[in-house]
């Protein structure tokens, strides 16, 4: 498949509308929950001067957050406390998971003493199996892919009467993955105030599997720092859901390929994040899987340990066109802003 970049045709101001589903307000009251939780901490920023003939890159290094190793902690765990605060304890919770989700909903039931299980599809790595069952959750494998785990989860939500956190969103089911991509804004959020780590990005590229951080960071940088930063949206050449339902106009299931890149291979986009991403993001691209993997060994070199999930978003600053850095304005006085959304988790 050819990787691909599609500058966004839809691009359309920041409005009130978008204001109410996520931006800053929604961040401070999420950072609020987490100030009181004992493993809190903001996470570090890696400046790397002059990376891809910009000004400077900025990192924000989500692999150790709160003991859990991904940006992921901030999103399922906020999502299953407001369930329990709402509609009282007692009721288990299930989600399906690539890894990283998964772990943020154990570590959330744990807390709110609920019980949790987990459907995982027979590709992800036992190493998230054995840190979810550390957490007490109940793993259950069943499917080929993340799609065939999602269905298991949501019969066993039906058929059972479990609370379903699913960090994607479809007609009908979008109050709770909201709440995950307003825990995701916390990461944002520890960018600014006094002593913040840096000025306002020119430039964001954030990864995307569903589409869940990509839309928190696009919603939270136009509300903090408006219409100027360009927001570019990263996704492996296997899985390209969001650009190719950014080219339909509408959310569309790809057929995609394969590719290792397991924590982004969703091969159809959250409907939250898809309508907030085709009014706010600029360009879309794709990477493959070797390009991941440079990009890690080169974060690498600079104090950030990422896996090549972890690394896409760098993967497609180095990898962006000369046409398409023409597009955004990408030069020598830009000031980018890259998550290193996760640790290097893969076993090898």
């Amino acid at each position: 498949m050819a990787i691909m970049e599609f500058l966004n045709p839809g691009r359309a101001p920041y409005t009130a509308r978008e204001r109410d589903l996520i931006g800053t307000a929604h961040a401070r009251q999420a950072r609020a929950h987490f100030d009181r939780h004992p493993a809190y901490r903001p996470t570090p920023v890696h400046t790397l001067p002059g990376l891809a003939g910009t000004r400077a890159v900025h990192v924000k290094d989500e692999s150790g957050r709160m003991g859990l190793g991904s940006f992921k902690a901030l999103g399922g765990a906020y999502a299953v406390h407001l369930l329990t605060e709402r509609h009282g304890g007692g009721t288990p919770v299930v989600c399906a998971s690539a890894g990283n989700h998964g772990i943020s909903v154990a570590s959330g039931a744990r807390e709110a003493g609920v019980g949790c299980a987990v459907y995982l599809s027979h590709d992800v790595p036992e190493t998230f199996a054995q840190r979810l069952r550390a957490l007490g959750a109940d793993v259950r494998r069943d499917g080929d892919d993340y799609e065939a785990a999602m269905a298991a989860a949501q019969r066993a939500a039906h058929d059972h009467g479990w609370r379903l956190v699913a960090d994607s969103s479809w007609e009908g089911y979008t109050e709770v993955p909201l709440d995950v991509m307003r825990g995701y804004t916390v990461l944002f959020d520890e960018l600014t105030g006094p002593g913040a780590p840096l000025e306002a990005p020119t430039h964001v590229f954030v990864q995307a599997g569903v589409g869940g951080l990509a839309a928190a960071a696009a919603g939270y940088v136009r509300d903090r720092w408006g219409e100027q930063p360009k927001i570019v949206v990263v996704e492996p050449e296997g899985a390209p859901c969001l650009i190719e339902s950014a080219r339909a106009g509408r959310p569309v299931r790809v057929q995609g390929s394969h590719t290792d890149l397991g924590r982004l291979d969703c091969r159809e986009p959250s409907l939250i994040a898809h309508r907030l991403l085709s009014r706010l993001a600029d360009l879309y691209l794709t990477i493959s899987d070797d390009q991941a993997d440079a990009a890690a060994r080169l974060l690498a070199q600079h104090g950030a340990a990422l896996s090549a999930c972890g690394a896409a978003g760098a993967a497609g600053l180095l990898r962006v066109t000369r046409a398409g850095r023409a597009a955004l304005g990408l030069d020598a006085v830009s000031r980018v802003l890259l998550v290193g959304t996760e640790g290097s988790v893969e076993p090898k």
